[in-house]
Parts: structure tokens; sequence; C-alpha cells
């Protein structure tokens, strides 16, 4: 780290790492400068001029504070402290001299804007602007250009910042936006005029300074003074995102993300923020007993009693799905192991290893592949299975890291060395001498859930965590299922995996698996949230809380436990899922020793300490696997439709309207005879 530097801002001396530029010796100091285009995971475009502030003995004009280093600014006399002042009269007549600029096109549309109320334009001319305008010009009209489903625009109010074009580049990793013509002809456009096909588009809303860029689906539905706003974790993919749910009244209006540098930073992919049209369609909101074939609505005792003498003296299966929470999973283990039969969380069929937590989580966390020099990929397409993961990924190629990508060969929006697409390849890699200088370099090694799915999974891993030993490498287990780490670490599991759960089972309590076929014969209570596959195979349902309808706890493909909280109830007669198995426990007579989720969660943390330590990362004690019989097979990848991986996404018009878009693309346009 470089010496620090002493330097004054506004009559306060700090000390900052030269290398900082004057916006973040600001910053550090407590003193809010105003910016438009200046983001700090962007690059410096420095176009808006707004950072304007005055440096004493230098020039007899503002600098942009974005693009000037502390280390460019000169000592005062006899060496004193360079001086920095933010608020002079100087800067203020600046700043008030570009906000008049900024407002000679602008549309004095506020009323009508969807980012009215949260607009950094309107609150910064709030402190700079002027009540007239000098200018009797027409203001510029601009066309919108059509950005997909997801994105609205207004181009009329662009002030040319380029968050955008720059997010959409440097993060997302698909130029598909950029700047056309000059002076006031100049615009933001997609390229040759095509929708936006990231991803990841969406976070250009949230980067907007202006109301150019907006949400399509949120467009005209509320204002933001009007939602309750809670703070509570994404479930689309296993990184688990922290995101904030806002809603109004009993709907869910928006999702938006939150800042957390060791998950992801503040980006979330499309599906997490657009996914909550799909919480108000295809919902179970009364429990159903199946009755010649068809399924009628029942009252809530009834369906417990007739759950209770279906479970009674028979041998019972319990399944865990996709996006449940710890304690749910935690309380059907007790259940269903009392009872005497299986449960399994692993119903995609991963070869995850029982209680070897360095080999089902590994030893990486997430912020590890900030510094990686190389990265290795095996069976995983992370632009797929985690797109915020991948956009780190990108991060640490584009400040040099290697990749290498073990699998069939994707685009990933980096540059990689493609090792192979076979066990074969995987066999070579691990068993290769790694050089000394290799191994102290900083490495990860990121495992799919594609890779260990067929009957080999276990012994690819073992060869993933040998070639993690062999070149001193962190190995991240890349999930693609919210639930999977929590419920394997409360050991909702069975040895034998899926097969061996199931394998004579009369009855069969699936807790919202909607990704596989359970074949017939088998009596079927299904407890989840949507009409989906499982509900559909159901002989009793019992309708289950969705993911921002309960308090609940989720462990990510790191590792970390994290708090879900409740932002909106259940439609109907909907309950929470731990509620609905602690009354199903008592009916059949086995009553859980738990009448809260605060007790549920003491007697969780009891059997498993690490879940009570709250967004943190516990080490693993590193415990390598020794079957390394391999098989011949491909490696193929866990997710191919990104847009319908779970039950509320198939619910989801606007998730089907993307998936639809999305197959139409990777058809080979055809040529005209």
């Amino acid at each position: 780290m470089a010496d620090l530097r002493k330097i004054m801002i506004d009559d306060r001396e700090i000390e900052v790492d030269p290398n900082l530029t004057l916006i973040q010796a600001c910053e550090l100091a407590g003193v809010e400068v105003p910016r438009f285009c200046y983001h700090e995971r962007l690059s410096i475009a420095g176009n808006c001029r707004m950072c304007l502030v005055e440096v004493v003995g230098g020039p007899p004009k503002p600098a942009a504070s974005c693009a000037m280093q502390v280390r460019d600014l000169r000592p005062g006399p006899d060496g004193a402290p360079s001086q920095i002042r933010t608020n002079s009269p100087m800067v203020r007549k600046a700043r008030e001299g570009v906000m008049e600029f900024l407002l000679i096109n602008h549309p004095l549309d506020c009323p009508i804007c969807d980012q009215g109320g949260e607009c950094d334009l309107q609150d910064q001319a709030m402190a700079y602007g002027v009540d007239f305008s000098r200018y009797r010009e027409p203001k510029r009209a601009r066309i919108d250009d059509d950005f997909g489903p997801l994105v609205g625009t207004e181009m009329t109010r662009c002030i040319s910042c380029t968050r955008c074009v720059r997010f959409i580049t440097e993060v997302a990793g698909v130029p598909e936006l950029g700047i056309l013509g000059r002076g006031e002809d100049s615009d933001v456009v997609t390229y040759l005029g095509r929708m936006l096909e990231s991803n990841m588009q969406g976070n250009v809303i949230d980067l907007c300074p202006v109301g150019a860029l907006t949400s399509k689906p949120y467009a005209f539905t509320a204002r933001p003074w009007e939602l309750t706003k809670t703070e509570t974790i994404d479930v689309m993919d296993a990184l688990g995102s922290n995101i904030r749910v806002d809603t109004k009244g009993r709907e869910v209006m928006r999702i938006l993300p939150r800042n957390h540098d060791g998950v992801n930073e503040e980006w979330i992919s499309d599906k997490t923020r657009f996914v909550w049209d799909g919480l108000r369609r295809q919902r179970l909101d009364r429990p159903y007993i199946r009755e010649n074939g068809k399924l009628r609505p029942a009252s809530w005792p009834e369906a417990l009693e007739a759950a209770a003498r279906a479970m009674q003296g028979r041998k019972v299966a319990g399944l865990i799905g996709d996006l449940v929470p710890v304690e749910a999973a935690f309380s059907l283990k007790q259940l269903i192991e009392g009872l005497g039969g299986h449960v399994e969380c692993r119903v995609d069929g991963a070869r995850l290893p029982i209680g070897n937590r360095s080999a089902y989580v590994g030893t990486a966390s997430i912020s590890d592949i900030d510094n990686a020099a190389m990265i290795q990929l095996i069976g995983t397409n992370p632009r797929e299975e985690a797109p915020v993961l991948n956009a780190r990924i990108r991060k640490a190629w584009a400040q040099g890291a290697q990749i290498g990508l073990l699998g069939e060969p994707v685009d990933l929006t980096y540059d990689y060395a493609h090792v192979g697409n076979d066990r074969k390849a995987l066999e070579s890699l691990s068993g290769r001498e790694i050089s000394q200088e290799t191994r102290d370099k900083p490495t990860v090694v990121i495992v799919g859930q594609g890779a260990i799915r067929e009957a080999d999974g276990e012994a690819v891993l073992a060869h993933a965590m040998k070639l993690a030993e062999n070149s001193n490498s962190r190995l991240l287990i890349l999930h693609t299922a919210a639930s999977r780490v929590g419920a394997m670490d409360v050991g909702a599991v069975t040895e034998g995996g899926l097969d061996a759960a199931i394998h004579g089972a009369e009855v069969i309590y699936n807790l919202g698996a909607d990704e596989l076929d359970i074949t017939p014969g088998a009596f079927v209570i299904y407890q989840g949230s949507h009409g989906d596959r499982g509900a559909h195979r159901a002989d009793i349902i019992l309708p289950g809380a969705c993911y921002t309808e309960e308090n609940g706890l989720f462990v990510n493909t790191e590792g970390r436990p994290q708090l879900a909280m409740r932002a909106n109830f259940a439609p109907g007669e909907g309950k929470e899922n731990w509620a609905i198995l602690r009354a199903l426990s008592a009916e059949l007579g086995r009553t859980q020793p738990w009448d809260s989720l605060a007790g549920l969660r003491r007697e969780m943390v009891k059997a498993v300490p690490h879940l009570a330590q709250i967004d943190q990362v516990p080490e693993n004690e590193w415990q390598p696997l020794t079957r390394l019989d391999l098989g011949d097979a491909p490696f193929r990848y866990a997710i191919r439709d990104f847009y319908l991986t779970n039950p509320l996404a198939r619910s989801s018009p606007l998730m089907g309207q993307l998936s639809a878009m999305a197959a139409a693309r990777k058809v080979a346009p055809m040529a005209a005879e």
C-alpha cells in the first residue's frame, strides 16, 4: 500500500492513499460531492462536470474531482498539505452553470416520470438549479429506441452520462450500447437497432441518474414513497444476492439490489429483478385433496388430517425443493426421520458427499475471485447459472486473470482457454505437474452442478479437489439451488441419494421439489407455493409461502448463512412452510418441540452451530475425496433455459417472453432465396 498523504478538504485535515481520486478522498472525509457520470464500479468518463471542486494553488478554474488523483495535487507553501474546497463561491458558480446547461434540453415532465422522487437530477437541481432559464430555444427531442421488454426509454431526458454504456460493456460484458453522433446529435443507442440481450441489463435502470431508462414492467404502477421496503435475500440462484423488495399493500411491485461487496456488489440478474410478476400467478391459495382422480378444495384441518392418515404406518420419504428455507428443511427432516423415513435434498441427482463441507461447499469465498490470477471452470456455465458471479469473474479477467473452461464451449463474455469437454481432459488436468510459480499465485477452481450429476459425479469432484490441492487453489462449488447448501448442512440427505431415499416409499412428502417427475404408485403430499409439476402429481396439496412471504434462512453457494425477511403475505389460506410442518407433526401425534420460528431456530443452531454465523463464511476443514474412477461422458451444463429454472419463474409471463426471445436468437437466420 502506498504511503498515506495528508490533504485538507474544506479546512479539515485527512490522510488518504495518493492513488485515490479527489471524489473518493472527499467521501472518506464525509463530504458529499454531486455527480452524474461517476460510479465507483465503472471506469471514469469525466463528462458530466458536476463534481467540480476548487484546488487551492492550482489553475484558476475548478477541477473534475472524479478524474484527478490525490497524487496530482501540488503541496502548499513550505510543504503544507494540499487544499481542496468543495463549497467555495467558485465551485457553486461552476456547478450551477453545469446544471443550467444540463436543463437546457431536459423536459419538465417530472410529474409523469417514473424516476420522480428518486432521481439524481431532481435532487441536484434542488441544490444547484435556478427557477428560471436564460434559454428560449425549443428543447431538443430524441427518438426512443426499443431496448426490449425490460428497459423503457425516454431518451429526450438523457444527459449522456454514459453509465449505461459503460455498465453493459465493462460489467455485463455484452457491448450492445454506445453513443453515436456528435455534439447535440449524439445519442445513446443499441448497435444496429437491436434489443438488449444481456441477462443483467436491468441494472442500467438503477444506474441511470435521470428518467431516461426506466423499468417497463414497473412503470406507472407506484411512486417510491407509497412503497414498503424490505431488505431480504434472492433465491433465483444460489449466489444469495442481497435485494430489497418493495411492496404496495399485499403485492410486490418491484425488486431492487442492495449493496454487498462480498456477494453481489450492487448488481442483480434480470430474473431476480423481474420475476415478481410470477408471485401473483398460478398460486396455490388453499388446500386440495384428490378424490376420484380430481382435486377438490378442502379446509386446513381436513387436509392435515388426510395427510397424517396417509403417512401413519407407511414407508415415507421426503423431498426438498430448490427454494426451501433451512428451517423448513430441518423441520421436514425431523418429521420424516421420526417416522422412520428418509429425506433427500439432492433431487437433481448431484453426487454431493454427505458431511464433507469442503466438498459440497468448498473453501473459497466469492470475493476470492476478485484477486485471483487464475480461475478454472469445471462443468459450469456461470453466465447462465449465476450471472452476477460471472460478472465478477469477468472483472478478474479484465484485471489480468487467466480463465480456463472444462466443458462445452460457450460465450462467457470474456476470453478463456478451452481445456476440453470430457472426463479425460479433467483427469489430465488434475494429474498435471503444477509449477511453484503457479502455486504461489491466488487461484480458484469452480465446479458446476452439471459436472457432478452423472454416476461418476463424486469422482469428478475428487479430481477437482485434487487439482485444487496440486495447484494450491481455493475450491468453490457453484450450486444452482438456493436451498441446497442449507439442506446439506442440516443433514437432509440419504446415503445413496434420491433413488435410495424414495426406493419402496409408499408416501412421498414433496416440499417444493418441482424439477423432477415422481413415478406413479406412491401417494404424494405436495407442499409448495405454485401450481407447477409437483402440484399436478399431488394427491394432497398444502399451500405454502413463497420466499418473499416468510422469514427464513438461506445458505449461499460459498456457505454464507443469510436471513430472508418477509415482505408480504401469502395469498388466500397459504401458510409459512415451517408452521405447516409443525401443525402436521401435531396431527401425527409427534409434536415438534417448538411453537415459534425462534424456537425452531434455537433447535437448528444447537444441531448445526455455524448456522448462527449470519453473513459470515465459515472455514471448512479440507477433506479430499478418494474415489477417482471417472467415466467417459462429456460435461453437460446444469441450466439450459436461464429464465425458466423454477416454478416462480415458470409462472411469470415476462420470464416466458424472455425465454422465447432467447430461443429465437439461437435459431440461425436463413438467407433469402
